[in-house]
């Protein structure tokens, strides 16, 4: 595909056929070299009913079901602009929490080994049932669909600061658990604090490096410090959702006389029924990811107390799997836009009104986890941030998860971790060597090309001590 090089880290797909807008994506030379088919599906997003400005993607793009993971996407709700599926993901507010602890890398040495051993019981994984949290009946699903985090502080789990520092003070509003299929209810009722498997870990790590010291003092982070990083999303939960509402987007499609390029692109208007419907069942399932993690971080705080004395704080929680109704400015007017962020991260700038009062002056921490053998990254928003406020979310796949089991066993990369001085759990051999670390783009250059480009800043960036692996 032929690319406009624009900038060092910014590349242009120009207009062509049914696309509305061109493709901007934010990359390096280096990073896009494999990056052709997600490339087909930045022009295909371009096609959608109301989109504005462009079809974005970040540096860490890849291929994904409809949308690219790593695509950034606005569209205007009052130019009959559409909301899909596609554009958020079946792993729906899939995202990162980051804790950060009273205690060093050095003082964690002696018992790191005792630490892993009881975080591995301790962290439900894997495709079966079992959660850290099991609600009492329906009603009470329901109530965590509704609520999220500020449920599950009702009822004793975490404190108020897990609320302050988690995006949408731990709930999005709007949700509907009445969207929420039966079946969808009957696999979520059991997995109520568990990684699942694929990408999904709880990592502990210490901070290599600080960037920008005034900003890690205001994250909680300081060189040296433990912290604790995890990664999962809705689970069965958000995966039924998404696929129910791409079947009903097929049909509602043909009603208002949409055509796209891939029927992984189905959507509805964001002002139909069908839209509203999807929104509010995509809620529910953000507000169940948010308990999740809450609970995992719960899960971890006991662990860490009864290994360490250590106490866990909140750094932040913050979803790369959402469509979000926001207001920016469009050719220099403010319009109300659906914002839709699959694998992308929204990097909110200093001075945002919805960002807590005390990382008002900093901006918005953004996590950016990297490999198991490798590192993870804490940035920040920029004023003038671009693609609505939005910058990577991770290192993106180069192989599938079947090409990187063949290149090297489970085993074998456990046993490679550990020379490095990195404790792995794993939950399956296979698991583990689906997710080496050679099977990932190099997160440092991912980083650097969305530093580069004008969408983040870097913070601190994180190596792993041990890693509990989905």
């Amino acid at each position: 595909m032929d690319l406009t090089q624009i900038d060092r880290y910014e590349f242009r797909v120009e207009r062509r056929g049914a696309m509305r807008v061109p493709g901007v994506v934010f990359a390096s030379r280096a990073l896009l070299s494999d990056a052709g088919q997600s490339l087909e599906q930045v022009r295909n997003v371009a096609t959608l009913p109301g989109i504005v400005e462009a079809s974005y993607a970040m540096p860490d793009v890849h291929w994904g079901y409809g949308f690219p993971i790593g695509g950034v996407a606005a569209t205007d709700p009052a130019q009959g602009g559409v909301v899909s599926p596609g554009g958020v993901g079946f792993d729906i507010s899939c995202g990162v929490r980051l804790l950060a602890a009273d205690l060093t890398a050095q003082e964690l040495a002696p018992v790191l080994g005792r630490l892993m051993d009881a975080l591995d019981p301790a962290v439900p994984r894997g495709m079966t049932r079992g959660g850290v949290w099991t609600p009492h009946d329906r009603d009470e699903l329901r109530r965590i669909l509704t609520d999220g985090s500020r449920h599950a502080l009702e009822r004793g789990h975490g404190e108020q600061r897990d609320l302050d520092r988690c995006e949408d003070g731990g709930a999005v509003d709007g949700a509907d658990p009445g969207q929420v299929g039966e079946r969808a209810l009957e696999r979520g009722l059991h997995q109520v604090g568990s990684l699942g498997s694929g990408n999904h870990f709880l990592e502990v790590q210490r901070v290599a490096e600080v960037y920008d010291a005034p900003v890690a003092t205001a994250f909680g982070l300081h060189p040296g410090q433990v912290c604790v990083m995890i990664h999962c999303g809705s689970r069965g939960l958000g995966h039924q959702i998404c696929g129910d509402q791409v079947r009903r987007m097929e049909q509602t499609m043909r009603q208002y006389g949409i055509q796209v390029p891939d029927r992984q692109l189905a959507c509805a208007p964001v002002d139909s029924p069908a839209g509203q419907d999807y929104l509010a069942a995509m809620a529910a399932a953000a507000n169940y990811g948010r308990v999740n993690r809450h609970m995992l971080a719960e899960a971890a705080r006991r662990v860490f107390a009864e290994v360490t004395g250590a106490r866990l704080d909140l750094v932040y929680d913050i979803s790369h799997n959402l469509a979000k109704l926001e207001e920016h400015e469009v050719d220099g007017v403010p319009r109300w836009l659906c914002v839709h962020r699959k694998g992308a991260t929204r990097a909110l700038p200093p001075g945002h009104p919805d960002l807590p009062p005390d990382l008002r002056a900093t901006g918005q921490p953004v996590l950016i986890p990297g490999t198991m053998g490798t590192a993870s990254y804490v940035l920040t928003g920029v004023p003038g941030g671009r693609a609505f406020h939005s910058t990577c979310h991770g290192a993106g796949r180069v192989q599938s998860r079947h090409q990187a089991a063949r290149s090297v066993s489970g085993r074998q990369l456990r046993d490679r971790l550990e020379a490095q001085g990195i404790a792995v759990r794993p939950s399956s051999w296979r698991g583990l060597a689906e997710e080496h670390p050679g099977a990932y783009k190099d997160v440092a250059a991912v980083v650097e090309a969305g530093e580069g480009a004008g969408l983040c800043r870097s913070v601190a960036r994180l190596v792993p001590l041990g890693v509990v692996k989905g």
